[in-house]
């Protein structure tokens, strides 16, 4: 397949700027992958569309002030968004400036001084003052998407985390996760709706187009996994009750998978660059919530092998249509899967 397969025409003025006042007033579009039936629903509406031990799984990552400002020797600015910790003093991260960079120069922060190590593709390796994490959470702001045409506030600090984001790294928001507020929690936990957490700390490669000519082609940039025997232990629990487990957001997906990849669903501790995209089969999930996402993204296409690609679009032309807000600050859809997205799975 290729990109320009997942393309659809999104008028700007649906991208969403900013958060609504409360979290779970977001509307919900509901997804049939086995008939692309969709329905207009509302974010409070989502306990009735789960049973009683069926398992959310939540990533638990928080976002880092990762947008870091700076001066070269010459004068010319340059900001600086950290991708992932390297080292004790060292991390990969995107640069910017009017004028490229060479290994060995170095530019100052209100941190100090950072030098630049080395390059990898559209990452650079930069040495810092300090270890990464405490170097930006000092000096950084709040990294919203290059979407968002606003300068980060206060508030932001909050609403660009999930309610329950404690795990540092991340340096984009886990946006599926940033509907759920203490009063929904409480109406699911009410339901019997079962919790689980995994940590993936999402990469600022999350906003990357696909250059690629072809999916097949395209190197996925690496995050961060954690999946923990208490997951995996829900998990095992909801199959054998005959529930389901529903991911919250395309990262959760991408953790469980990437912790199944070897048939099993075990505990996962490293990094993953794993590409989910039309012709996967799902080993660990029975439905995802998700945010909607950009046109040719890997997110979009993960989805796409979800619930079908054609059904995916169809449902995202009724979201413009209904004018649905997109995007991190945006609404969010429930999927249930295609007839052909899941592995065959043994029931204990």
């Amino acid at each position: 397949m290729l990109p320009e397969d997942f393309r659809y025409d999104l008028p700007p003025g649906l991208i969403a700027q900013v958060p609504l006042s409360r979290r779970s007033a977001s509307r919900l579009l509901t997804l049939d992958g086995a008939t692309g039936a969709w329905a207009d629903r509302w974010m409070q509406d989502l306990p009735a569309l789960l049973e009683p031990g069926d398992l959310l799984v939540f990533n638990d990552t928080r976002v880092v002030p990762a947008r870091v400002y700076g001066v070269k020797p010459t004068g010319g600015r340059v900001e600086m968004l950290l991708e992932r910790a390297a080292g004790a003093r060292e991390a990969w991260v995107q640069l910017r400036a009017s004028k490229g960079f060479r290994e060995g120069t170095a530019f100052r922060t209100a941190g100090g001084a950072v030098r630049i190590l080395g390059r990898d593709d559209d990452l650079w390796r930069v040495a810092l003052p300090v270890e990464p994490l405490a170097f930006f959470e000092q000096h950084g702001e709040t990294p919203l998407p290059p979407y968002i045409a606003r300068t980060p506030d206060a508030a932001d600090r909050e609403r660009y985390q999930s309610v329950f984001a404690r795990e540092r790294g991340a340096v984009a928001a886990p946006t599926a996760s940033l509907h759920f507020d203490s009063a929904l929690l409480a109406a699911l936990e009410a339901r019997g709706v079962a919790r689980g957490f995994v940590t993936l700390h999402v990469g600022a490669g999350t906003f990357q187009p696909v250059r690629a000519a072809t999916l097949d082609a395209h190197r996925m940039h690496a995050e961060r996994v954690t999946v923990a025997q208490a997951v995996c232990d829900g998990v095992a629990r909801a199959r054998a009750a005959g529930r389901r487990v529903v991911a919250v957001g395309t990262t959760v997906a991408r953790a469980l998978e990437t912790a199944a990849a070897d048939g099993e669903l075990a505990p996962f501790d490293g990094e993953t660059r794993l590409f989910i995209h039309p012709g996967y089969r799902f080993r660990t999930i029975d439905a995802l919530v998700t945010n909607f996402h950009l046109p040719e993204s890997t997110l979009l296409m993960m989805v796409s092998a979800f619930a079908g690609r054609d059904h995916v679009l169809a449902a995202y032309a009724h979201a413009v249509a209904a004018r649905y807000r997109f995007f991190s600050y945006g609404d969010a859809m429930f999927v249930t899967p295609a007839h052909d997205a899941l592995a065959r799975r043994e029931v204990a």
